[in-house]
């Protein structure tokens, strides 16, 4: 690949296509809408009916399901730009947004990268060679280390991929046996996710802060430091709470955030950046801090920036794109932003992801895509009502961002705007974030990369609702699904709904909770009532087939409730309050004989495709030992034996496509055992 730096384009930008799916496309739409700028879509076939296709002018479809086969594959993106007529290409971020053969392909196509220099990204594409870059230019690193000669006293160590982000391909390591497994491990999901199976190792620091420092700089030689970002709440080294500014940087004051800013102007300079980027520094709680990597893009948590500075990133993208300059000094920092990510995943699973079928996501904001001018929320979304999450791509639902005066109010705004929104679907991390925002420690800002253990999942995942709440909804869904099935029923109009004659006996609905609780519910129509015999405190003020009153120690609550029949036949519950969301299954009546699994039966706890197969059948296993590696939205996951015993069965083949419950293989014990070949053996 040649490199070349081409001259600054001077012309305004007309046309823009977004290289790109999900919420960012939308994201770049919203502001290209607002500047007059035509916009154009591609999509995989997956991605047919998602709303960033409908959100854009024109659309091009990119045949194929996998990214590989569609945003990924450059040559397909450019010949869609040149069908729709597109003048320019916005990469977004992920996919191709940092690879420079890809921007070099597009300005040899004569069109507008919006973006840095092909140079600028391969100078920072290698994380080896950008912490050389650094160490060149005096900003402080970390130092790297050979996984070959490494000894146990250099552990803990870090494994990541040189080449990406968000996560993967990144790996810690506390015991030396495992090192082997891990590099490899780390290699195979970075090679997935970026095409890229290099990995490199550094020291790993315990307790560390992630401080990450916003740049813009113009095609004129001025480079701005647009305030900086802590986010260092993260699972599997994925970000998932971020908030400007740091509290970090807030507490330690002093000259910190300007040293900041001089390493991230530093190092933005060295390689002769333009456009928007993020240089991200690891600290200690003494405002020590070293250089980790610089992302040569648009960061996913950029909306906090735009809340606290007031600009439009985006925008500013597109005009430095355009050959505008600057003004002389940024914008100052005013009040404080957290943004939380929302995800389909259990995080009481080990974050298994989660897909399907997203009925209704409605999250109560004042704007969309676009800056807060007074205290409130913001929501940028990939999905709407009826979206379909895919086992191709990452499980982000939508980013939930709250601005304020202070970091407190900013997080309690946000708490409720999370806590009131309604989200019917696939599960989501919704009680976590809530959890985390009302949390001490992080209220207290003194949070680092080591929170989410320090405080434990088995505070910050418990659900919101109580056992309390949990009956008042399932008293409340037992009720609408009634209230539904008289409204459904041939009785004429003028008999009041569930009147009867003569009392009839008690009828009982059976619910089940999502996390596998079984609650049951009886009531009784009277002629002017509904008696709750196992519920007496409670009483029914009104009961609809959408909303439900119920009168509780003298308080009147309101329960909106939603109910959703699948293709097969099972029924869905939500019932939303002003406190907590529950989610419910309904018990069918006759339970079919073909869906009870076989005892011992291990099934797929995520939908998609297994990589590795570690066990053989008659094998004999150990609780916890690892039997089964899949992939799901680019990340690799371990299934462990959940008991000591025999492989009696192994159900699934290295390649194969899994649904959530799919069986991959029965553990039964020595004295019960009886061996099936696997797939792979036939």
């Amino acid at each position: 690949m040649t490199i070349q730096n081409s001259t600054p384009h001077r012309r305004p930008i007309s046309s823009v296509l977004v290289a790109n799916r999900g919420e960012i496309a939308r994201r770049v739409f919203a502001t290209c809408a607002r500047m007059g700028i035509a916009t154009v879509a591609v999509y995989s076939d997956p991605d047919a009916r998602a709303p960033h296709v409908a959100a854009a002018d024109r659309a091009v479809r990119l045949p194929g399901d996998t990214s590989a086969q569609t945003y990924l594959s450059g040559s397909a993106i450019i010949a869609a730009a040149r069908a729709a007529g597109a003048y320019a290409i916005h990469p977004g971020y992920g996919f191709l947004s940092e690879n420079a053969e890809f921007a070099q392909a597009v300005l040899d196509a004569g069109l507008v990268w919006i973006g840095p220099t092909p140079q600028a990204i391969v100078s920072m594409g290698s994380k080896v060679n950008a912490k050389a870059i650094m160490a060149d230019s005096g900003v402080p690193i970390l130092g790297d280390l050979d996984p070959a000669t490494l000894q146990a006293s250099d552990l803990p160590v870090l494994i990541k991929a040189s080449a990406g982000g968000g996560g993967r391909g990144m790996r810690i390591v506390r015991d030396i046996g495992a090192l082997s497994d891990e590099v490899n491990g780390a290699a195979r999901e970075a090679e997935s996710a970026f095409g890229d199976a290099t990995v490199f190792c550094e020291p790993y620091v315990e307790r560390g802060h992630h401080i990450e420092v916003q740049v813009l700089a113009d095609t004129h030689g001025r480079v701005w430091a647009v305030g900086e970002r802590e986010c260092s709440i993260q699972r599997r080294h994925q970000k998932i709470i971020e908030e400007a500014p740091s509290p970090l940087v807030e507490r330690i004051g002093g000259d910190l955030r300007e040293r900041f800013f001089e390493a991230a102007r530093t190092a933005a300079a060295a390689i002769g950046y333009v456009g928007a980027g993020t240089v991200e520094f690891l600290a200690d709680g003494q405002g020590r801090f070293y250089f980790l990597e610089m992302n040569t893009r648009l960061q996913v948590e950029h909306p906090v920036t735009e809340a606290t500075t007031g600009l439009d990133l985006v925008e500013w993208q597109l005009r430095v794109a355009a050959g505008e300059e600057l003004p002389p000094n940024p914008p100052p920092i005013v009040g404080h932003s957290i943004e939380a990510r929302l995800y389909a995943e259990d995080p009481a699973a080990g974050w298994a992801p989660q897909s399907g079928h997203v009925h209704t996501i409605d999250i109560p904001a004042d704007v969309h895509f676009d800056r807060l001018d007074r205290p409130g929320v913001r929501v940028d979304s990939g999905i709407e009502d009826g979206s379909d999450i895919s086992v191709f791509y990452d499980p982000m639902l939508a980013k939930v961002i709250s601005w304020a005066p202070d970091r407190a109010r900013a997080a309690a705004m946000l708490a409720a705007a999370l806590t009131r929104a309604r989200l019917h679907g696939p599960g989501t991390n919704r009680d976590l974030l809530v959890n985390i925002m009302r949390e001490r420690v992080f209220g207290g800002g003194d949070t680092d990369t080591g929170y989410l253990d320090q405080v434990g999942l088995e505070v910050l995942a418990r659900p919101l609702a109580d056992a309390d709440q949990v009956r008042l909804a399932a008293v409340a869904a037992a009720l609408a699904a009634a209230a539904a099935e008289r409204e459904a029923a041939p009785v004429h109009r003028d008999i009041p709904a569930g009147w009867r004659n003569l009392f009839s006996q008690y009828q009982t609905r059976s619910l089940v909770t999502a996390g596998g609780d079984e609650v049951a519910v009886r009531y009784r129509h009277r002629r002017a009532d509904v008696e709750l015999p196992d519920d007496e405190a409670i009483a029914v003020v009104d009961a609809q087939a959408d909303q439900v009153a119920l009168e509780v120690a003298g308080v009147l609550r309101r329960f909106a409730v939603a109910r959703y029949v699948g293709p097969d036949g099972s029924v869905a519950h939500h019932v939303d309050s002003d406190t907590a969301s529950v989610a419910f299954s309904e018990v069918p009546r006759f339970t079919d004989p073909s869906t009870v699994g076989r005892p011992g039966s291990l099934l797929a706890p995520m939908p998609g495709s297994v990589i590795r197969i570690g066990v053989a059948v008659g094998d004999q296993v150990t609780q916890g030992q690892p039997l089964l590696w899949l992939e799901a939205m680019k990340m690799e996951h371990t299934v462990h034996a959940p008991a000591d015993g025999v492989v009696a069965e192994i159900s699934v083949a290295t390649g194969q496509q899994l649904a959530v419950g799919d069986v991959l293989a029965v553990i039964a014990s020595e004295s019960e055992t009886e061996i099936h070949p696997s797939p792979a053996a036939t």
